[in-house]
Parts: structure tokens; C-alpha cells; sequence
């Protein structure tokens, strides 16, 4: 009878350390399996294999939602979605994470993310190989990464990734800016010259210490000739005289030196002897980059 509880007893421990075996086994099963897929996302990102990646994260963050990589690899999909041009899925990504994780202590490289996906958004793949006049295009995804930009640095002003956020919103700006006196230019081409007048003096107001500023002047000055609205060039001429004094609408005497001068149209022989039905003048346009950028 001793022997048979003896016996019992043993195929009971028996029967729990296999137990505890197994279980120990099944969790190490998990884990090798949830590392492996994250080494897995990893050997695609390294080798830029994009696409891959994207979906290797996905899975992994779907198959194990609490596990320890989860977090990391939400993050890594930003990066992931920003790397294979999928601007808008990065920014969908980078809120995702920035909900669900608001104290983490990497929640600035999404802030980050976000505005960096809007800034990239408007290169399109012949804007890489071609070149291309961005001031000329649609700004409204360069104000969106200006806001982010901007949202990164009142938040995290210590932010490894300010610096580099400073840079790209001076540029953002320096763009906006530089896209008004396109703008201005249009409407001097369609004879709107209060809404050029406009413009400039909204470059002026609000682009401070941007080489478009020079222009916007300029545009101010042109457009109140146009109008007929002699004083108000005169003053806007004074002011560009002052401040960039090699400006090339002005002569070397500081004067505004344009087809459309306070002086009156300056025509050429041909425009008069046809009574102005050839060579008629051009309408004002101003872009001084290569001077004053």
C-alpha cells in the first residue's frame, strides 16, 4: 500500500513538471516567435525594402498587440510608411501612435514624423529627377508641415529632432513667401493690380526677413502706379531704395526703373508708330531669387 502512494506521488510530480515544462515551452515559443518577426522587420528595413517591411510590422503589431515590441514597431511603421512614399499613411501612422502613447518618451519623433511627411508630400517622383519651381505649386502641405513644425517645437522645444524641425520651417517660410509674389505676378499678367498690391504688402506684413520681402516692395510700388496711386508707390519705392538698395527694379539713382514708372509707360518706337498695336510692353513680373536668396 506505501508503495503504491509512493508510486502515486511520483507520476504526480512527474505530471506537474511536464506541465510546467510545457507552459515554460509554449512562452518561450511566443516570444522566439513575436523576436523573430521583429528581426524579420528589421532585415527589410535595413536592406530598404519598404513595402515588405510595412506589412512585416503590421502583422507583427496585429499577431502581438501587448507584446515588448509593440510599441517600437508602431514607431518603426511611421518610419516605415515615410521611407515607401506613403506620405499620408505616415501621418495616419504618427497620430495612431501619438493617441495611444502621449507620454512616451519617443512621442516627438512622431510629432516629428508628421511634419516631415507633409513637407515631402509635395515632391512627387519626376519633382526628384526633374527640376521643378515648388514655390509655383499648391502650398497647402507645406503649411501643414509648417504647423507640425511648428506643434513639435512648442511642445518639445529639447527635442533631438528641433534643430533639423527650425530648418525646414525657415524654408517653409522662405517657400510661402516666395509662392505670394507668384501669386502677384499672376494678377499683374491678368491686370488685377490691387489684389498684386495685395499680395505683396501681405509679404511684407507677414514674411519678414525673407528674401521675397525685396519683391514684395517692389510689387507694392509697381501695382500703386498702376493704380494711379502715385504717393503710395513713391513711399513703397523709398523703403526699397532703403533697404535693398540694389534691387533690380531700381536705377543707380534709387528711382524705380520699370516699363510702368512713375514717369508714365515706357514704350518702344515700334508700340508708338503702330499706335500701340505691336511691341506692346510686358506686364511687371518680379522674381530676384538668384539677388537676394
Amino acid at each position: 500500500m506505501k508503495s503504491l502512494k509512493i508510486i502515486a506521488s511520483l507520476l504526480l510530480a512527474a505530471s506537474l513538471v511536464a506541465c510546467s515544462s510545457n507552459d515554460e515551452m509554449s512562452d518561450l515559443g511566443a516570444d522566439a516567435g513575436e523576436q523573430q518577426m521583429y528581426m524579420e522587420s528589421q532585415r527589410y528595413l535595413n536592406s530598404r525594402n519598404f513595402d515588405l517591411a510595412v506589412r512585416s510590422l503590421q502583422l507583427l503589431e496585429s499577431r502581438y498587440p501587448f507584446g515588448k515590441y509593440a510599441e517600437q514597431a508602431q514607431l518603426e511603421l511611421i518610419y516605415a510608411h515615410y521611407s515607401a512614399y506613403e506620405h499620408e499613411a505616415a501621418v495616419e501612422a504618427a497620430d495612431r501612435f501619438i493617441r495611444l502613447h502621449p507620454q512616451h518618451p519617443n512621442v516627438d519623433y512622431a510629432y516629428y514624423m508628421k511634419g516631415l511627411s507633409a513637407y515631402s508630400a509635395n515632391q512627387n517622383i519626376f519633382a526628384r529627377f526633374l527640376p521643378t519651381d515648388i514655390t509655383k505649386r499648391d502650398t497647402s502641405q507645406a503649411k501643414e508641415a509648417f504647423a507640425e513644425f511648428a506643434q513639435l517645437l512648442s511642445r518639445y522645444p529639447n527635442s533631438p529632432y528641433a534643430a533639423d524641425a527650425k530648418a525646414r520651417m525657415l524654408q517653409l517660410r522662405n517657400l510661402l513667401a516666395r509662392h505670394e509674389i507668384n501669386v502677384a505676378n499672376y494678377y499683374f499678367r491678368r491686370g488685377a493690380y490691387l489684389a498684386a498690391v495685395n499680395r505683396g504688402r501681405f509679404v511684407v506684413e507677414h514674411f519678414q526677413r525673407t528674401p521675397a520681402v525685396a519683391d514684395g516692395l517692389a510689387v507694392m510700388a509697381q501695382g500703386y502706379i498702376l493704380l494711379g496711386m502715385n504717393d503710395l508707390a513713391q513711399d513703397s519705392i523709398d523703403v526699397l531704395a532703403l533697404n535693398y538698395p540694389d534691387h533690380p527694379s531700381l536705377n543707380d539713382k534709387g528711382e524705380f526703373d520699370s516699363v510702368y514708372s512713375l514717369d508714365g509707360i515706357q514704350r518702344s518706337w515700334i508700340n508708338k508708330a503702330s499706335f500701340g498695336l505691336f511691341d506692346p510692353p510686358e506686364p511687371p513680373q518680379f522674381d530676384n531669387r538668384l539677388a537676394y536668396e
